[in-house]
């Protein structure tokens, strides 16, 4: 509980905690902002790192006069790191197999591979750049398209796509948005909207699923 209490906190207060990397470590907050990006679309079994907010905080500090972040130099490290985590991702899948499939481990769930797999199935390769923009499906879509039979060169240009997309559209949205008084003095509340938005895709289609059976 207390791990959760720790990441709400930070979700909610992302523009202070930033504000405060920026502050304590300057310059170096572009490797760590890399890092948090890097791991959040790379390593599988994290896939609840606040990615989209992240990245719209990241933009509006870059905005701030005097801050030490250029933002064209942020969009290209985000969108490097971004395809890197993709690309790790897929080659773990790749590496791992079919394997996973067969029950759950403990940071692992079998059932987020199984409705990722299905979100694949029914939406082709182009998952690769949709999943850009829905947490958990984020994580787990490189992985599915390793797992399965998608070659890397089709892969990396799904994955190239999907990443200038997100890290440009959110990063930018901050630079421009971030600096209007009623977004900083209400950075929680769109940060909470930014997370439901994004999620929105992935309760539409859990709820379609659950109704299609009872329709039959």
């Amino acid at each position: 509980m207390e791990i959760i209490k720790h990441f709400i906190d930070f979700v909610l207060h992302l523009d202070k905690h930033l504000l405060d990397l920026v502050n304590q470590y300057d310059t170096w907050t572009y490797a760590i902002l890399f890092l948090i990006i890097f791991v959040e679309t790379g390593v599988v079994v994290l896939p609840f790192l606040p990615g989209d907010s992240l990245l719209f905080a990241a933009g509006s500090l870059a905005a701030l006069n005097g801050s030490p972040l250029n933002v064209v130099l942020l969009i290209l490290l985000l969108i490097v790191a971004a395809v890197l985590g993709d690309a790790l991702n897929y080659h773990i899948g790749d590496w791992i197999g079919p394997r996973v499939f067969a029950r759950d481990y403990r940071f692992l769930k079998r059932e987020h591979l199984l409705r990722t797999q299905e979100f694949y199935e029914k939406h082709g390769a182009k998952t690769i750049i949709i999943a850009r923009f829905i947490p958990i499906i984020r994580t787990f879509a490189p992985f599915i398209a390793g797992v399965g039979t998608m070659s890397y060169v089709r892969f990396l240009s799904y994955n190239l796509v999907g990443a200038v997309l997100w890290v440009t559209l959110l990063t930018g949205a901050g630079y421009f948005l971030g600096s209007i008084p009623w977004i900083q003095q209400n950075f929680g509340l769109l940060t909470i909207g930014i997370i439901v938005v994004s999620v929105l895709p992935v309760i539409f289609e859990f709820i379609k699923q659950r109704r299609t059976p009872a329709a039959r």
